[in-house]
């Protein structure tokens, strides 16, 4: 009755009206008001042993749900979130000029529609706290794209935490992310300070969240939900303020059907859900990307300026980049690098893209002969080796940022000043 005859913006629903605690009554009020009211958004309230409920209403149209006892401070972000994502739901930008006008995309290359449209959405949902899910395969920039949501938040002031879950073991996962006392196990020498911690009135990025085993997809759920965690060995609960963005280059939709990832994570963490175009799809910001990776080379290597020969631009244009902009910005800066000349030629990005496809063919080990982690290994430690002392280099030449190699060595015990 009364959102038949009062405009509503938004209705804070509980699950169980009755002396029932199924939760069917509030599933079913939710699938009504969607059915007519399909634009207002509904957050839901239940208990936290019933999120599979809260679940069930997230696929019927929920926006959000909170579990209770709440937090009041947490009820008026979810409520605060909703409301400006209903505002700047009917906003679409025609350009990246105009895109550029209203957000701060400088980090991030691209005038491709797919971009635009990317883009656009990412400075829609940036000022809210809104959780973001980048979809993508590998190499498309998923990092970029989510500085880009922490660079035109309110949260620009506050750090970025960047954490490659794919590089955590399950044994540390409570330590690295929620840190730990002194004396609190074996190793632990002094205090920790866990990334959630660290992320405190700023934004925590989780690269590579499929690859979280379920116990720690677990954890991860209850401290998105409740904001608060207890460091390992400490009894004292530590409240923290934080937006996550997750990025992932696998189907969890996928992974939750097979029963290796939570749903209930799943719609935590996907509220928006976006996807990085693959390189394959907007070939018309190679020009672009060329461009700008010829200017990091010429301040890199003291080198340059470089210019293209138009045949060498049309070959790059032309190339399939399965590894999509990492493998385009290896590949130009390899030959910017080695050259002898400040025109690159087009037989310079032949002979190396030559050579790159016969290392990828023929210089592998036998099936079974060496394990993925052993060849992962082994390729970090040559790294260091050709670069040593420059991490930012081995990092490079081995396609990751300096924390995802810094997380590998520690992966594989290899000393932060060694390459043994």
């Amino acid at each position: 009755k009364r959102l038949n005859t009062t405009p509503v913006a938004l209705v804070i629903m509980d699950m169980n009206f009755s002396m029932q605690t199924t939760g069917q009554e509030g599933l079913a009020l939710l699938g009504e008001v969607k059915d007519r009211w399909p634009e207002i958004p509904v957050v839901l309230l239940t208990a936290w042993g019933s999120i599979g409920l809260a679940v069930e209403g997230m696929k019927k149209g929920a926006f959000d749900f909170i579990t209770k006892p709440w937090d009041n401070r947490q009820l008026l972000a979810a409520v605060k979130t909703a409301l400006q994502l209903q505002n700047k739901k009917d906003r679409s930008l025609s350009g990246r000029v105009e895109l550029d006008k209203l957000y701060d995309f400088t980090e991030t290359t691209g005038t491709a529609p797919a971009m635009v449209e990317l883009l656009s959405t990412l400075g829609r949902v940036a000022v809210t706290d809104a959780p973001v899910l980048i979809q993508g395969e590998s190499g498309t920039g998923k990092e970029l794209l989510a500085e880009a949501v922490h660079q035109n938040s309110p949260r620009k002031d506050g750090p970025f935490i960047k954490v490659n879950m794919g590089a955590i073991a399950s044994s540390l996962f409570e330590s690295e992310m929620f840190g730990h006392k002194k004396g609190a196990f074996t190793d632990a020498v002094r205090d920790r300070t866990g990334r959630f911690r660290a992320a405190d009135k700023g934004t925590i990025f989780l690269d590579e969240v499929g690859e979280l085993d379920l116990a720690s997809q677990v954890k991860l759920l209850r401290v998105l939900q409740e904001k608060r965690f207890e460091p390992v060995g400490d009894s004292q609960t530590i409240t923290v303020d934080f937006r996550v963005v997750c990025a992932t280059n696998k189907d969890l939709k996928l992974m939750v059907e097979e029963g290796t990832f939570r749903e209930d994570l799943y719609y935590r963490i996907n509220l928006i859900t976006v996807e990085a175009p693959p390189l394959r799809e907007r070939r018309e910001d190679i020009p672009l990307l060329v461009e700008q990776f010829l200017k990091n080379s010429e301040k890199e290597y003291s080198k340059g300026p470089f210019t293209l020969q138009p045949a060498a631009m049309d070959f790059l244009k032309k190339q399939p980049y399965p590894g999509n902009v990492r493998e385009l910005k290896n590949l130009v800066e390899r030959v910017a690098l080695l050259s002898g000349e400040n025109e690159l030629r087009l037989s310079d990005f032949q002979q190396h893209t030559t050579l790159m496809k016969n290392k990828a063919t023929n210089q592998l080990p036998e099936v079974g002969s060496i394990t993925l982690e052993e060849i992962e290994k082994t390729m970090i430690i040559k790294a260091l080796e050709a670069h040593p002392g420059n991490y930012s280099r081995a990092a490079g030449v081995l396609g990751l940022n300096r924390g995802q190699l810094y997380n590998r060595m520690q992966k594989f015990g290899l000393g932060p000043y060694s390459g043994k």
